[in-house]
């Protein structure tokens, strides 16, 4: 009966697939003017930022190409030295970016191990060990004050936050016995009232000046705690609950960098998070990037969006394996990038006047390409492979970002072993 099922939904898919293409769907699409994108495209270095700006945002298209990684070292250098960026936030846990940002303060380990710390395969990679080991270069001769910091705004993983929970509490010589005991076989419930009575501990405590950072670890393990129970109770609502929490995290640490007289930071994440105009849930759950220029104003949130002509990405399988498979983007911006030769291509949309012919594809829905890190065999599979919108988002570029970031062709990560 099983087999039948998906037999029938084979052949629907098929049927789909190809009214789809009678559309345009298949092939790589139809390319804007390539010497109009040439008078407009940049290279990375003239990357310039609004003077009001609070939060920087890079996005990435994928989560298994090398190049969108490089990124996240290429512009925070850019961030660091021209404007005096000093705070880097990744999509990755709090507690699992502080054991990096420990690293990258003198800490001991290997770099490998930090990369290892972030939990995310997509992170145990060369690229996120170089702007992993570049910091804590920086942080070796920088003056004190100046030094550079690591974050995470993920609340996914619970190992490192409540190793530092209890380190915290320990410190400050509040009762840990509850804390120490807590195992995973216990109920949320009853983890959540763990978390909460160290919590309010520590808020009664008030003692020394990290309390905040205290008090955010048992923040971080009570999100997770709240989206476990979405999660049994109506999980498509859980992502629009998660990039909430993201949101509110990413606030948090503007805040602690703004205490050190820095006001601005830098964070990454997939496209899906950054962008400013997005939902989830059939519009009912704005994403992060969305959340966030709400709460700021859209002139103190820049999202640099990213995409691709082709990529050839490294994606999980459900048995725990990493393939890589070939996508196309169908994107305009990037056709036209890659009939320049182009490797990489750099586009304010903001110095492109609108009576240039571009002017219709950044501010006009066009497909997108668009791959996160979910298992791309069995059913999975099939669809990317029959249906190509299943990997595109059909979107207005100037709704998401206020710049975009071309790479022609994306090569996959490497994951270290």
């Amino acid at each position: 009966m099983k087999k039948k099922i998906l037999l029938i939904i084979v052949i629907v898919l098929i049927i789909a697939g190809s009214v789809f293409s009678h559309f345009g769907g298949f092939g790589t699409g139809e390319s804007a003017d390539s010497q109009e994108l040439a008078k407009y495209a940049m290279n990375m270095e003239e990357l310039s930022i609004p003077e009001n700006t609070r939060i920087i945002a890079l996005g990435e298209a994928t989560h298994g190409n090398k190049e969108f990684q490089q990124l996240k070292l290429d512009v925070f250098q850019i961030l660091v030295e021209r404007y005096g960026i000093r705070g880097f936030a990744l999509e990755a846990d709090y507690g699992c970016c502080e054991r990096v940002n420990r690293y990258i303060h003198g800490g001991e380990g290997t770099v490998k191990e930090a990369t290892e710390a972030l939990g995310f395969t997509i992170y145990k990679t060369n690229e996120m060990g170089n702007l992993i080991e570049w910091m804590r270069s920086f942080n070796e001769t920088a003056q004190e004050g100046n030094d550079l910091r690591f974050y995470g705004f993920d609340m996914q993983r619970t190992d490192y936050n409540r190793q530092y929970l209890l380190e915290a509490a320990k410190a400050m010589n509040l009762d840990t016995s509850k804390l120490e005991q807590l195992s995973d076989s216990l109920s949320l419930d009853d983890k959540e009232a763990i978390y909460s009575d160290i919590k309010e501990q520590m808020l009664a405590a008030e003692k020394g000046q990290d309390i905040d950072v205290s008090i955010h670890f048992a923040d971080i393990l009570l999100q997770n705690i709240a989206i476990g129970k979405v999660y049994e109770e109506n999980f498509a609502e859980a992502n629009g609950v998660r990039d909430k929490y993201m949101a509110d995290n990413t606030l948090w640490i503007l805040e602690q960098e703004e205490r050190r007289n820095n006001h601005m930071i830098f964070i990454s994440a997939h496209n899906g998070h950054v962008e400013q105009f997005g939902t989830y849930v059939g519009g009912s759950q704005k994403v992060m990037g969305n959340l966030l220029a709400d709460t700021l104003g859209k002139d103190q949130y820049y999202a640099i969006g990213t995409d691709f002509y082709k990529t050839t990405c490294n994606m999980p399988t459900s048995n725990g394996k990493r393939v890589t498979h070939t996508f196309y983007s169908h994107d305009p911006l990037a056709k036209a990038a890659n009939m320049n030769d182009y490797d990489m291509c750099y586009l304010d949309f903001s110095k492109i006047p609108d009576d240039s012919s571009l002017s219709k594809y950044i501010n006009d829905y066009i497909y997108m390409g668009n791959l996160g890190d979910n298992p791309i065999d069995g059913l999975n599979g099939i669809i990317f492979h029959v249906l190509p919108q299943a990997y595109r988002i059909w979107q207005c570029p100037s709704l998401l970002y206020d710049s975009l970031i071309i790479v022609t062709n994306a090569h996959p990560i490497v994951v270290n072993q």
